[in-house]
């Protein structure tokens, strides 16, 4: 754990108890501070009060000695409306930020020496989960300590305190680097942009900013990789290229100078000079072109700190993928079933559609703006659709007249159905690539792919018995 210690002495309010906040609790304690915390989920208190919080209403804190004000990302901090905590605190005049803006306040560069160790944060709409574990990965095969984390696995301040060789391996999201208004990394890594969390940031330029924030926040001497394939991160490119360290990477371009890939082969060209790297075809976790992206982006990450491309290479090849994203958790004779809960909005979706044949695709959820219009050009490829959760009737009609459907409500009717239509298919691939948010049935994206994993496993079971 890293203590939070900017607040020794002080009382420090956390609202909202879910992993990063009772993280927040812990450090902040470590730190010297005093803290009084509340969730408005009763369940999320009990750990916090464990912890040694005290557990108050955020009515009932007093705010005049109340030093700051540290916020779950989850939380709504300007969008549709800030929370009502939000309000309390801006009226009282008490900063706020989130746990990733006390993890960035204890090892910036005037931290205790102790403290410092180099950073790099990925961010963008998708792949950011994949490339930051692959960062991880070729970091740790190449001798490093990696400490991967934030909105991904373990709580940034969750990580292991600085040792020899370490290096912290973030993603962040548009949420926590809203409220991390000091992080300043020093590799910084843009996937992409395209329509998100409208609601929780109130216009598409609004969130894309915030996304752009981070690469102008890296330190002055440290590097800005970002993914030129979209006409957003394109922009963002041309208006950092006078920027040292601003590194241009493609899927499809050949670039002057920067890291491109080309007919699945990843080349390095930030000399002036391409030079091949590895052939990204012969790495099975990483399939499609969008996870060339991922490949070609942790590549130019870590290059700062590994010299040897054939290191790189030979831990990208290695690399044993994510769970939830694209994850093959069954091959049942010809038919493959893959979990890809983690595509929670269309563009997700479509790096997966695309990447197979003759699918069976289970898609629904909590609807994001824009539905599923824009994976017309995948609906070729899929044989039937399982539709599930709020967006169920939504996604019907798109797919009206062009895929075959069936309304099934609950993932594990879904599931069900799919297995029995998958015996009438030749080479089926039985997809969980939902385009929408896991809320309105489950906790999160892990929880709805493990369900369906779980579902797997039983069925497996069954058949054997």
């Amino acid at each position: 754990m890293i203590a939070a210690r900017g607040f020794a002495g002080q009382t420090v309010g956390v609202f909202g108890l879910a992993r990063s906040g009772v993280a927040a609790v812990r450090a902040l304690l470590a730190g010297g501070a005093q803290v009084v915390a509340w969730d408005d989920v009763p369940a999320r208190r009990e750990e916090a009060g464990r912890s040694g919080a005290q557990l108050q209403h955020f009515t009932n804190w007093d705010w005049e000695r109340i030093a700051a004000l540290i916020l779950s990302p989850g939380v709504p901090f300007t969008h549709p409306k800030p929370h009502a905590c939000v309000e309390a605190a801006q009226r009282a005049g008490v900063a706020v930020f989130g746990d990733i803006e006390l993890f960035a306040r204890q090892i910036r560069p005037n931290a205790e020496a102790a403290a410092r160790a180099p950073l790099i944060a990925v961010t963008g709409t998708n792949g950011k989960s994949t490339t930051t574990a692959l960062i991880g990965h070729i970091l740790a095969s190449n001798g490093f300590d990696a400490q991967v984390g934030g909105n991904i696995g373990k709580p940034a301040l969750e990580l292991a305190s600085p040792a020899a060789r370490t290096v912290y391996v973030l993603e962040v999201s548009s949420y926590q680097i809203e409220l991390a208004p000091s992080l300043c990394a020093d590799v910084s890594v843009l996937t992409n942009i395209s329509p998100d969390h409208i609601d929780r940031h109130g216009t598409f330029e609004r969130y894309a900013a915030i996304k752009e924030r981070l690469l102008l926040q890296t330190a002055k001497d440290g590097v800005r990789c970002i993914g030129v394939d979209d006409a957003h991160t394109a922009s963002v490119h041309t208006r950092l290229t006078g920027s040292a360290g601003a590194v241009a990477v493609s899927v499809g371009k050949i670039l002057g100078r920067g890291v491109f890939v080309l007919e699945g082969k990843l080349y390095d060209a930030q000399s002036g000079t391409a030079r091949e790297v590895m052939d990204l075809r012969q790495v099975p976790s990483l399939p499609g072109v969008h996870n060339w992206q991922n490949a070609a982006l942790a590549y130019a990450a870590v290059k700062p700190f590994i010299g040897e491309i054939r290191a790189i290479a030979a831990a990208i090849r290695s690399f044993p993928g994510l769970a939830h994203r694209m994850e093959l958790v069954a091959q049942w004779g010809s038919l493959r079933i893959v979990n890809d809960s983690k595509a929670t909005n269309a563009d997700a979706a479509a790096r997966a559609l695309a990447c197979y044949e003759n699918i069976l695709w289970i898609a629904g959820g909590r609807p994001k703006e824009g539905g599923i219009d824009t994976l017309a050009e995948f609906f070729p490829r899929i044989r039937k659709a399982y539709l599930i959760g709020e967006a169920a009737e939504s996604f019907a009609r798109t797919l009206e007249g062009h895929v075959a459907y069936e309304l099934c409500t609950q993932l594990e009717t879904a599931v069900e159905v799919a297995l029995r239509d998958a015996a009438h298919i030749e080479t089926p691939v039985l997809l969980l690539s939902p385009a929408c948010a896991s809320f309105d049935q489950f906790r999160d994206f892990e929880q709805r792919g493990e369900t369906f994993r779980a579902l797997i496993e039983a069925r497996a079971i069954r058949e054997a018995s």
